[in-house]
C-alpha cells in the first residue's frame, strides 16, 4: 500500500506520528519530554473537564479563550495540551498554516506553565510538510482538537490487549474510532465538526491503510468515480475498503507510488484527479491561516453545513443550486420536517460569507404595506398624528443588498401560503422574474429593482389543504423543495439523529415510521421535529408525553370524524405493533423501550465532513 505522503520531509511527519502513537497511544509517556507520564486518564479527564464541558462560543482569539479555560491548571495540563496541538498541527499542509505558526502557537501555550517550553528540534520538523490542505482543520480548531482529546481519554480505558488489537488491526481500529460517543459539551452539540481531525487520525496511525484525504466528501467522490468500478472486486460500503481496492489496482495498473491529488508535473507522478474526471480542474490554493486572530463567526464549508444538517452533500448542494439559478426556492412539506430550520441555517450560511438574512412570516392579515412599504401613523412633535412612508423587510433587505453587491442577501419568508400572496408581493411578482428591470412602487412611485443579490427562501405547509396550494404565476418563478417523512433528506433523518445523541431511544423512529405508514398521506406525514430533542433526553415518560400532546392533536385534525382509524394511532397500541415487530416487516429488526433488544438502524451514510 502507498497511501503514506512520499518526498522531501513527509517521513518526518510519520515519525512524529509513530513517536505519538509509541508515547500517548502505548504508554502514558511525553512526546516532547520522554519519561515524564503526560497522556494519562486523569490530564486528560481534567483537560476535558475545563476545555469541553466549559466550551466559550463569544467572540475572540482561540488562544486567549483557551487560557482563560485552563486557568489554574497543573504544569502537566498545560504540556498535554500543547501536545495535543502539535499532533493536530501535523496533518496541516503549509499552504493552510505555515511550520513557523505552528511552532510558536505551541510554545506559547508551553509558557504558560508546562514543565518544558520548546518543542525538540526532530519534532519541530515534522511541523513542515503537512499532509492536508482541509481549512476545516483550522476554522473548526476547537472541535478538531476536542476530537482528540476525547479519543485518547477513552483509548485509555482499553485493555493492553484491545489496543495491541487496534494498532494491528487498522479496520478495528477504524471502529472504534468512528463508534466514540463524545462525552464533553462542546463535541455533544456538534459531534459531526471535528470529521476532519477523525480521518486525519487514521491516517496518522496507520498511514499504509488509509489515505491522507480528510474529507468524506473526497473520499466518496474518488470511491465512487465510474473509472475506477473495475478495481472494485469485493463489495464493500465502507469507503476506506473501497479506496484501498483502488489504489491496489492503480499501483498495479501504474507500476508505481501516486497521489491522488499529484497535477501530473513532477516526473513519475500522474494526475489521478484528471484521469477519472478530464474536466476536472485542479483545486485553487488554500488560503494561508497562520494565526487566529479572530474566531468570530467563521464561514462553515457546505460539506460542513451538510454533516451538521444530517444531508447529503449532494442534495444540500442542489438546494444551493437553486437559489443560485433563480434566486427563490421554496420549501414545502408537512408540519415538523425541518422546513424553517434548514432555511433559517442556509440565511445564517450566507450571513458568515459577509451577507445578511431576515424572516418574515405570512399570514392573513399580512399586507403589502407591512412587506414592500406603505403609510404608517406616527405623533408629529405637536401631538398631532400624521402619516410616513415605512419601508418594510423587502425594502430595508434590498437597501443592503445594494450596498455590498459581492454578498449574498436572503429574505426568509416562513408560511408564504398563509398570506394572501398576489396581494402581499404586488409589484415583486414581476421582480422576481425580470430583475434586471424596474417598476414603480405602489406609494413612493419610486423606481424599484430587485436586486440580484438579494434572495428568498419560502416555506409551505401542505398539510392544510384549504392554503396549500399557490398560483401557477408563484409556482414558475420559485423551484420547489419537498420535505417529506418518506423521502430524503428527511426520511432517516429521525433515526440518523438517535443514533448520534440517544442510541437508547432508537425505537422511537420505528414508532414514528409506523404511524406514518398508517397514515398514507405524504402530505400529512408526521415530522421528526418533535422528537430530536437533547434536554432532558427521551426516555419512555417524554415520548409518551409528546406523543399525546402534540402528536395525537395533529393527526385528529387528518382524522376527524374517523374514530375508528384514530384509535389505530393511539400510543399504547402502536408501541405493542412496534414491539410485536410489525415494523420489522422492512426487515429491520426493531424494539420498543421495554424490550432487551435496541433496533438496529439503518445504514443512512457517514456524515460528510467539513
Amino acid at each position: 500500500m502507498g497511501s503514506r505522503k512520499t518526498g522531501e520531509g513527509f517521513d518526518k511527519v510519520y515519525a512524529a506520528a509513530s513517536a505519538w502513537v509509541e508515547r500517548a497511544l502505548k504508554a502514558d509517556d511525553s512526546l516532547f519530554d520522554p519519561g515524564k507520564s503526560i497522556w494519562t486518564a486523569a490530564g486528560l479527564q481534567q483537560l476535558r473537564e475545563r476545555f469541553l464541558d466549559r466550551p466559550d462560543y463569544g467572540s475572540g482569539n482561540f488562544y486567549d479563550k483557551l487560557r482563560q479555560q485552563l486557568e489554574d491548571s497543573p504544569p502537566e495540563v498545560y504540556q498535554l495540551v500543547a501536545e495535543v496541538l502539535y499532533t493536530h498541527f501535523l496533518v496541516i499542509q503549509p499552504t493552510t498554516m505555515g511550520a513557523i505558526a505552528k511552532q510558536e502557537q505551541v510554545a506559547q501555550v508551553l509558557n504558560w506553565g508546562a514543565p518544558v517550553r520548546i518543542i525538540p528540534d526532530h519534532l519541530v520538523e515534522g511541523l513542515a510538510p503537512g499532509i492536508a490542505g482541509s481549512m476545516a482543520l483550522t476554522l473548526y480548531r476547537p472541535y478538531q482538537v476536542a476530537f482528540i482529546i476525547e479519543f485518547v481519554e477513552q483509548w485509555k480505558e482499553l485493555t493492553v490487549g484491545e489496543r495491541e488489537r487496534y494498532l494491528k488491526d487498522p479496520w478495528a481500529f477504524k471502529e472504534f474510532v468512528t463508534g466514540l460517543s463524545f462525552r464533553g459539551q462542546l463535541l455533544k452539540e456538534r459531534p459531526n465538526t471535528p470529521s476532519a481531525q477523525r480521518e486525519a487520525l487514521l491516517h496518522l496511525v496507520h498511514p499504509d491503510h488509509f489515505e491522507r484525504t480528510v474529507s468524506v466528501e473526497q473520499k466518496g467522490t474518488i470511491a465512487g468515480a465510474n473509472a475506477f468500478a473495475h478495481f472494485l472486486t469485493e463489495t464493500t460500503t465502507d469507503v476506506d475498503a473501497r479506496l484501498a481496492q483502488i489504489r491496489r489496482g492503480l499501483e498495479e495498473e501504474l507500476g508505481g507510488d501516486f497521489d491522488f491529488y499529484d497535477e501530473g508535473e513532477d516526473e513519475g507522478s500522474v494526475n489521478i484527479r484528471a484521469r477519472w474526471d478530464p474536466d476536472q480542474k485542479p483545486s485553487p490554493p488554500v488560503p494561508s491561516v497562520e494565526d487566529d486572530k479572530t474566531d468570530v463567526c467563521p464561514a462553515v464549508p457546505l460539506e460542513a453545513l451538510a454533516a451538521e444538517l444530517m444531508w447529503e452533500h449532494d442534495r444540500l448542494r442542489m438546494v444551493i443550486s437553486g437559489l443560485e439559478d433563480k434566486g427563490q426556492v421554496i420549501f414545502q412539506g408537512p408540519p415538523g420536517t425541518g422546513k424553517t430550520f434548514v432555511a433559517r441555517r442556509i440565511a445564517q450560511w450566507y450571513q458568515q460569507q459577509g451577507g445578511d438574512f431576515r424572516i418574515v412570516q405570512f399570514h392573513p392579515s399580512y399586507s403589502y404595506e407591512d412587506f414592500v412599504e406603505g403609510y404608517r401613523p406616527v405623533r408629529n412633535p405637536d401631538g398631532q398624528v400624521g402619516y410616513d412612508l415605512i419601508s418594510g423587510p423587502l425594502r430595508l433587505m434590498a437597501e443592503q443588498a445594494r450596498e455590498k453587491p459581492d454578498a449574498k442577501f436572503i429574505l426568509v419568508i416562513d408560511e408564504i401560503n398563509r398570506g394572501e400572496v398576489a396581494k402581499i408581493l404586488g409589484e415583486l411578482y414581476f421582480l422576481l422574474e425580470y430583475r434586471d428591470e424596474g417598476v414603480d412602487l405602489q406609494y413612493s412611485h419610486d423606481s424599484f429593482r430587485l436586486p440580484k443579490n438579494l434572495w428568498f427562501i419560502g416555506t409551505m405547509n401542505t398539510t392544510d389543504r384549504s392554503i396549500a396550494l399557490v398560483d401557477a404565476a408563484l409556482r414558475r418563478r420559485f423551484y420547489f423543495f419537498g420535505f417529506y417523512p418518506d423521502e430524503p433528506p428527511v426520511q432517516g433523518l429521525l433515526r440518523r439523529w438517535l443514533q448520534e445523541n440517544n442510541r437508547n431511544a432508537l425505537w422511537v423512529a420505528d414508532l414514528v415510521d409506523a404511524a406514518n405508514r398508517k397514515l398514507s398521506d405524504r402530505h400529512l406525514g408526521i415530522g421528526p421535529s418533535h422528537f430530536m430533542k437533547k434536554d432532558p433526553p427521551l426516555d419512555e415518560a417524554r415520548v409518551r408525553f409528546i406523543w399525546e400532546q402534540a402528536v395525537m392533536p395533529y393527526i385528529e385534525e387528518q382524522c376527524f370524524g374517523e374514530e375508528d382509524r384514530l384509535r389505530k394511532f393511539a400510543y399504547d397500541r402502536l408501541m405493542a405493533e412496534v414491539n410485536a415487530g410489525d415494523a420489522a416487516s422492512d426487515g429491520a429488526q426493531t424494539s420498543g423501550p421495554d424490550t432487551d433488544v435496541v433496533g438496529q438502524p439503518e445504514d443512512d451514510g457517514d456524515d460528510p465532513a467539513p
